[in-house]
């Protein structure tokens, strides 16, 4: 199906010059003088480099069909992790490279977002929030709070994330996975 560029939207996947690329962000520019253009940064699916494009105002591209499947992470074997569709009971590895990111807040179990473009994986989207244990971490003492430090912690996935003074080893934190962001202790 064909698009314009007035159908562009944050996160919608094109055809360029045959090669698959997502839309990061766009903007539409009315210069006084010539002709509507939309400025665009655009990553490409298969590399990960992300371009700056210009086009013409209603130019038209292929459109690539998205879709996000919902599968259970079940372990990693130290190359590849292997997730589980839970309607079909499929299993899937994947390489490290493709988990990248990701792999900090995936613990066994878990539920994660793939993200398909026609057939082609993306992109794996951990929950918004998890619960992970701190495995170590300096200990807090009293009276260090005065000045509302932070101190790093090691999760249960190998995560490092800033926690405030009182968090010990074995408490369970609540982590914002987009930003990597200590929310609370659970």
């Amino acid at each position: 199906m064909a698009i314009s560029t007035a159908d562009f939207k944050n996160g919608k996947a094109i055809l360029i010059d045959g090669k698959p690329y997502v839309i990061i962000e766009f903007q539409h520019v009315k210069p006084g003088k010539g002709g509507a253009f939309v400025r665009t940064k655009v990553r490409d699916i298969r590399t990960g480099r992300v371009n700056d494009q210009t086009f013409r105002s209603g130019e038209k591209f292929e459109e690539i069909r998205m879709e996000t499947k919902e599968m259970q992470y079940l372990y990693s074997d130290g190359g590849a992790y292997h997730f589980m569709d839970t309607a079909s009971y499929e299993q899937i590895a994947l390489d490290a490279e493709v988990v990248a990111d990701a792999a900090r807040w995936l613990k066994e179990n878990d539920t994660a977002s793939l993200q398909y473009a026609g057939e082609e994986l993306i992109g794996i989207e951990p929950p918004m929030f998890v619960e992970l244990e701190v495995i170590e971490t300096e200990p807090g003492f009293k009276g260090d709070t005065v000045q509302g430090g932070n101190k790093a912690a090691t999760l249960e996935t190998g995560a490092v994330v800033q926690v405030p003074m009182f968090i010990n080893n074995g408490d369970v934190l609540k982590i914002d996975t987009r930003d990597g962001r200590y929310i609370t202790r659970v």
